[in-house]
This record gives structure tokens, sequence and C-alpha cells, in this order.
């Protein structure tokens, strides 16, 4: 049978146990799950430094080689649907989407249809790299479904292993443009006091911690203090809004890039997203502190306010170094021009 290979080095500070440790470091582009991943171990599919492992409580150590034998994609039942995309940029080997918000990038539960494959599928049809699994052909990376801006889809098998290896090296440039409640302020005290926070030359806030599925809500992630993930956010204010400020237009940009990353590592750090229903919490602006309608809008706003405007990495196959931009959409646009107290659409 046809297999794809998967290799990987085991990170500092391992789990004990080699099913947590392969949960923890397998890179993300490859969506195994710790229930698959133990699948794979009972199944003789994991090696750890060439030698097969059976045990899923075998321990393992920083710098232990891994490889996973990954069985043949199977066919996928997705329908191509006739969904139009805004692409960036596309050859024979990959494709560069700005996503709109509410588009979803792959089937799941509850969203079958609709989502950036679906359309993918219509667009390339069967030249999409089957690495990602048959309901993720193509995806190397994600953002969520209300967050907009830009990805890259791999559409040979070769392009998304090379995408998957900067990823996991943390080479790929992401930088998204966010509207924060709060100002990230180095004299803020409280800030001062988070563990994993500090502030760098200009002013950018670093965020540093351990991230991990919430231990009750499992859709959610958290900062935690041992185990999970190593995360790191490096936070840059923009523009401030109101007087005394209130709100923040922020870039932030990712040197890794975990499930839910900034939207957990801002609400962390007090600086929870307007509009996010997640980890924003119910905060409201102070109405007092803004240009009229300024706190409406920004309590009205439907998504996380969160764009991923750049994105640039080196071409897997030509080696040509590609950088993007996307301009911030319109409703995020609005709603800067009500906290900046500009917008005049309805005047006479």
């Amino acid at each position: 049978m046809a297999q794809d290979l998967l290799g990987f080095v085991i990170g500092a500070a391992p789990p004990p146990r080699l099913d947590k440790a392969l949960a923890r470091d397998v890179p993300e582009a490859a969506a195994l799950s710790r229930t698959r991943l133990a699948r794979l171990i009972e199944e003789d599919a994991v090696r750890v430094n060439g030698e097969v492992v059976h045990d899923a409580k075998a321990r393992v150590v920083e710098g232990d080689r891994i490889d996973i034998a990954l069985p043949a994609p199977r066919e996928s039942h997705m329908e191509p649907e006739a969904i139009a995309l805004k692409i960036a940029f596309e050859d024979d080997d990959l494709i560069v989407i700005d996503k709109p918000a509410g588009m979803v990038v792959h089937p799941a539960p509850g969203t079958p249809s609709g989502t950036l494959v679906n359309a993918l599928l219509h667009h390339c049809g069967d030249r999409l790299s089957g690495v990602g699994g048959a309901r993720r052909p193509g995806i190397v990376h994600r953002i969520d479904k209300d967050t907009s801006g830009l990805l890259v889809v791999a559409k040979s098998d070769a392009a998304h292993q090379g995408l998957a290896a900067q990823f996991a090296a943390h080479t790929v440039e992401r930088a998204y443009l966010a509207v924060a409640h709060g100002v990230p302020d180095p004299g803020d005290p409280r800030l001062a006091g988070l563990a994993g926070l500090r502030f760098d030359a200009g002013g950018v806030l670093v965020i540093r911690t351990q991230l991990a599925r919430h231990r009750t809500d499992r859709q959610r992630q958290a900062v935690v203090t041992s185990g999970g993930r190593h995360a790191v956010t490096r936070v840059r204010l923009c523009e401030t809004f109101g007087q005394p400020p209130a709100a923040s237009l922020v870039e932030c940009r990712l040197e890794t890039g975990r499930t839910h990353q900034i939207r957990v590592h801002m609400a962390y750090a007090g600086l929870g997203l307007i509009g996010d229903p997640v980890y924003g919490g119910a905060r409201r602006l102070p109405a007092r502190a803004l240009p009229e309608g300024g706190s409406e809008a920004a309590r009205r706003f439907p998504r996380q306010a969160l764009h991923a405007g750049v994105l640039g990495f080196t071409h897997p196959l030509s080696g040509t170094a590609l950088r993007f931009s996307s301009p911030l959409p319109a409703d995020m646009t609005a709603l800067l021009d009500r906290l900046r107290g500009t917008d005049d659409s309805e005047t006479g």
C-alpha cells in the first residue's frame, strides 16, 4: 500500500509518554489527533530513531527522530462547489487564497459543505495535494472560520511537504491585524505581572506561553503552566482609540502557529479581541471614552476582529521568496472608522 512518510524531531522537555509527546510535537499540518497517533503506534507505523515502537507509553527524549508511515489518503467523497475564490497567487504547485470571514477551511461535523476545500475542488479539480488526507486535500495550515485573510494551499505533494517543513521550522512570515480591548502599554503594571509576557525594544509585547486544550471545554485552547505546545506571539501597537485609550489596532506576528493562538494570547494579556465570542468575554468599550457610535459598533461587531494581512514564505519548488499582503476587509475598516469618529455614512 502506498504511504506518505512524516518525519520530525522531539522538542525540549517532552511529556513522559510517546503518544503525548507525538501529540505535542507532530506538525499541525498533519492533522493527527492523539487518538489517531495511538492507533498508528498500534499499527507499527511509528519509528523512533529508526526502530518500530509498539507501546504508546514508551519514553522518548529530546532530539529523538520520529518517522510515521501514513496510509495513502482515501478517495474523497466531498463534492466540488462553484464558490468564488479571491486568488492572490497561483501556479502549478500552490495557490494563495484571500479567504473571507465566515468561510470554513475544511469540512467538519456541522459544516460538510460550503468550505474552502469544496471551492478548491471545483477550481483545481484533482490538482490538490493528498498529504492532508481525504477531508483536507491541499491544506497546509488554516485560519479560523471568522478570521479573514491569506492562506496557502498545496497543489502538489512536493509543495505540501516543503511548505509543511517551513511551518514546522517557524520560518513562514505571518502578520495579522486585530482590534482589541485595551492597549498593550509597557507602563501597565498588570501586564508586567503576568508570566510569559515582556516588552521588547519599540514597545513590542512578546507573549511566550504553553498552549493546550482547555480542561473542561475541548473546543477552546488555554494557557497552561506545564505540558502543551510552545507558542510565541509578538504584538505591536498601531493605533489607539478613545480618550483615555479604550481600544487599539495591533499587529500580531506569529513565531509559532497554534490553534487560536492570537485569540488566546490576547485574552490572556487582558486584550481580548473585539467580537470574539469565545475568548473576548462580555467586555464593552466605555461609550464616554469614544466617539459617538464607537462603543455600539464594537459591541455589535459579528466576529473576532482579526485579519491575516501578510503571508510570506519560500516557494518550496523554485526557491523564490514570496510575500503577499491583503487589505483590511470592509467590516473591519468600518469598525475602525467608527472608533476613530470618521464614519460619515449616516450624514446627509
